[in-house]
C-alpha cells in the first residue's frame, strides 16, 4: 500500500539510504533553501532538519529531487494508474486484455474519498508564526509555503466531488498582511480556484479556502496534476496513495484532509486584495510584488508528529523537474486523447516550462501537385495553446511526425535540428500579439501581457546547418563574439539594451541575403554570447525567459505581406535584459559560505555537496 502520510514516507526513505538527517541547527530564512539547492544540484538524497532555529517543528526537502526516488515513492501505484491513463486513450482495451487491467478495478475503489469524524489533522492547533518561516531567495517578500495544497469547492455545487486542489503559492507574512490572520494566495484566474472565486463573487459570499502541507506525497503530487476541469484531484490521489483520501467533516467550513501535517484553514473576501511578493520563481528571476487575494485565517491544525515538507523553485532545473517528468510519464500518453492529431508536447523545464513548448503533430494534408508545407499541424497549434497551463507559451515550436516517425520532443537537441533544416521564414511564422503570458514572465509589454509566436515546420529538408563560424565573418558596428550555439544557431554579443533603441532594427537592416550570417538559420542578440553557448540549458534560459515575440522578433530582408510577417534571411531574436524584466535570483554569498562549511569533511553535508 502507499503512504498513508509524510511521516511514513520519511521513515521509509530513511531506512532505504535516500534521506539524509541534518541534526545541527538549520536556519529556515535563506539557508535551508540554499541547502536544498546545493543538494538537488548534485543528486543527493532528501534532507531532514530535525533542528530549526526559533521553530518546534523539523523540516523536509528534496523529496522529489530525482525520478528514480520519485518512482520509488509512487512505485505501488504507478502501473495501475498508468493502466487508468491507457484506458482512457482506448477503453476497449480492458475487454481485449483483461488480465493487463486487473489491477484497475482496485484502484477506481480507491479513488472516492471518505468522509470521516476526525483524524490526525485535528489534534493540535497554533499561530501563523509558529510555522516553519522559510525564505528563498533574498529579496523576498516574506516566508512562504513552497508545497502547498489549496483546497476549494464549488460555491455553486459544493462536496468533495466538486473540489479543486492546486498548488499555488503562500505567503505567510510580510507586506501589508495582519500578522497570524492573513496570509497572500498567489494564483491565475485561469485555475480551477479562480473558477470558484468567480462563482464565490457571482454568489457575492466569501470563498473558503484550506491549505494542507504534508500527508501522503500521492497529494502533493495531485496537487499539481493537470487534470481535466471537473475531475477532482482527491479521486487522482486515492488512486496514486492506494487508498481513499480520508476527509474530517468540518461542520460551517470546508473538509479537511484528515491525515495533513498542517492545515491552514479561512476564507479569501472575493474583493479584497493587497500587495504580495516579491519571489524567487521557477523562471530564474522574482515575480514582482501584485495585488492578489487574501486568504483571512481562522485556524492553523497541525498532527502530533507532524513535519514541514518545503522545495525551492529558482532557474531550472529545480526539484520541480522530476515533478514535469513524472507527470509526462502518467499523461503524455493520453495527449492524442485529449488534443486529436498531436502526439507530444513538451514544456521545456530548461526554459522555464511555460515559455518555450515542443509538439508532434500529423500533417496529413499532402496533396500530390504541391510541396508538403505545414497546414494541419497549425490547426494542431491552435489547439496545444487553448489546453489550460499550455495556453501560457510564448513559443510553440510544432513538426510534422510524418517527416520523422521517430522523433522524440524530449530530446531537445534533435528536434532543434529536424525544425531548422526545414523551416521556412517566409511562410512558417504565425503571430498572436496583444495576448496574455505567464504571470511570472516578465518579458512582455505588461503584467500578465504579451505575445506568441508558433514556429511550424514540415517537409522535406530544405538546408543544412552550419556547424562552424566563417572565418571572413564580419558584423554590424557595436556586436561582436559571434558563438555556435547549435547547428544552425549562433549568439552574437550585443551592446546593453536601452529602452527605446532600434538595435534589433539596425542589425537586421545591415545585412542582406548575401551575408554569411544567414548559414545560421536562427541568432539570437544577448548580453552575454560566451555564456548563452556555453551549453543547451544556457541558451533556452537566456533566449525564451528574455524575449517577447512580437517585440523581440526581426529578422534579415523582412517583409509584410496581406498582414502576414516573415524574412527572407536569418530570423533574429532579441534576447537581451531590458529595463521591464525582472531581476535574476542571486544567492547570498554568507548563507552560501555557511552552506559550504556543511560540506567540509566533518560537516553533515561531506560528500553530497
Amino acid at each position: 500500500m502507499g503512504y498513508r502520510g509524510l511521516r511514513e514516507c520519511v521513515n521509509d526513505l530513511e531506512r532505504t539510504g535516500q534521506l539524509i538527517r541534518i541534526e545541527q541547527e538549520i536556519d529556515a530564512n535563506l539557508e535551508a533553501a540554499e541547502i536544498q539547492r546545493r543538494v538537488y544540484q548534485a543528486g543527493g538524497p532528501a534532507v531532514y532538519f530535525a533542528n530549526v532555529r526559533g521553530c518546534r517543528f523539523p523540516m523536509v526537502s528534496n523529496l522529489f529531487g530525482t525520478i528514480d526516488r520519485t518512482r520509488y515513492i509512487f512505485r505501488d501505484a504507478l502501473r495501475a494508474v498508468n493502466h487508468l491513463v491507457e484506458l482512457k486513450v482506448d477503453p476497449t482495451q480492458f475487454w481485449k486484455h483483461p488480465w493487463r487491467y486487473r489491477d484497475v478495478p482496485f484502484s477506481l475503489l480507491h479513488m472516492l474519498p471518505r468522509s470521516c469524524s476526525r483524524g490526525p489533522i485535528m489534534q493540535n492547533r497554533i499561530q501563523l508564526e509558529d510555522l516553519p518561516q522559510l525564505k528563498s531567495w533574498p529579496d523576498d517578500g516574506g516566508p512562504f509555503v513552497t508545497l502547498p495544497q489549496v483546497y476549494t469547492e464549488s460555491p455553486r455545487r459544493g462536496g468533495l466531488m466538486n473540489s479543486n486542489l492546486g498548488m499555488y503559492r503562500i505567503q505567510l507574512a510580510g507586506n501589508d498582511y495582519q500578522p497570524n490572520r492573513q496570509i497572500g494566495l498567489h494564483y491565475q484566474i485561469h485555475r480551477s480556484i479562480g473558477v470558484h472565486h468567480a462563482e464565490a463573487i457571482e454568489k457575492g459570499e466569501p470563498l473558503k479556502v484550506n491549505v494542507f502541507v504534508g500527508g501522503a506525497p500521492a497529494m502533493t503530487l495531485s496537487a499539481v496534476m493537470p487534470l481535466p476541469e471537473g475531475l477532482s484531484e482527491l479521486t487522482f490521489a486515492g488512486a496514486l496513495s492506494k487508498r481513499a483520501i480520508r476527509m474530517v467533516r468540518n461542520p460551517g467550513g470546508l473538509p479537511i484532509y484528515a491525515d495533513a501535517d498542517f492545515c491552514i484553514s479561512g476564507w479569501v473576501d472575493p474583493e479584497q486584495l493587497l500587495p504580495e511578493g516579491p519571489f524567487g520563481d521557477h523562471l530564474g528571476y522574482y515575480s514582482l510584488k501584485h495585488p492578489f487575494p487574501v486568504m483571512n485565517v481562522e485556524a492553523v491544525y497541525h498532527r502530533k508528529d507532524a513535519i514541514w515538507p518545503f522545495t525551492v523553485v529558482g532557474r531550472p532545473p529545480q526539484e520541480d523537474t522530476a515533478f514535469g517528468a513524472i507527470i509526462h510519464e502518467i499523461t503524455g500518453p493520453a495527449i492524442p486523447s485529449v488534443i486529436p492529431g498531436v502526439h507530444q508536447v513538451h514544456a521545456v523545464d530548461a526554459a522555464g516550462v511555460h515559455p518555450l513548448l515542443l509538439a508532434v503533430g500529423s500533417e496529413r494534408y499532402t496533396p500530390y501537385d504541391q510541396q508538403r508545407k505545414p497546414q494541419e499541424i497549425l490547426t494542431n497549434a491552435n489547439a496545444i495553446l487553448g489546453q489550460g497551463q499550455l495556453s501560457l507559451a510564448k513559443y510553440l515550436m510544432i513538426v510534422a511526425r510524418e517527416d520523422n516517425p521517430e522523433l522524440d520532443a524530449e530530446e531537445i537537441d534533435d528536434f532543434l535540428s529536424h525544425l531548422l533544416e526545414r523551416i521556412d521564414w517566409r511562410r512558417d511564422l504565425h503571430f498572436q500579439t496583444c495576448t496574455t503570458i505567464d504571470t511570472l514572465d516578465y518579458s512582455g509589454t505588461g503584467f500578465n501581457m504579451g505575445s506568441k509566436v508558433v514556429m511550424a515546420a514540415a517537409g522535406p529538408v530544405s538546408r543544412e546547418l552550419a556547424t562552424e563560424i566563417p572565418g571572413d565573418f564580419s558584423l554590424p558596428d557595436g556586436f561582436t563574439a559571434p558563438r555556435l550555439c547549435h547547428p544552425g544557431i549562433l549568439a552574437v554579443h550585443a551592446p546593453r539594451f536601452v529602452e527605446g533603441n532600434q538595435d534589433l532594427r539596425q542589425f537586421c537592416a545591415a545585412l542582406d541575403a548575401s551575408h554569411p550570417l544567414n548559414r545560421f538559420p536562427l541568432v539570437v542578440l544577448v548580453d552575454d554570447s560566451d555564456f548563452t553557448a556555453a551549453s543547451l540549458n544556457n541558451f533556452l534560459w537566456t533566449v525564451f525567459t528574455r524575449s517577447n515575440p512580437a517585440s523581440d522578433i526581426d529578422g534579415i530582408d523582412a517583409f509584410t505581406e496581406q498582414k502576414h510577417w516573415g524574412c527572407r534571411g536569418a530570423l533574429v531574436i532579441d534576447a537581451r535584459i531590458k529595463p521591464h524584466h525582472a531581476p535574476p535570483l542571486i544567492e547570498d554569498p554568507e548563507i552560501t559560505r555557511r552552506v559550504d562549511q556543511l560540506g567540509a569533511p566533518d560537516g553533515p553535508l561531506h560528500g553530497i555537496i
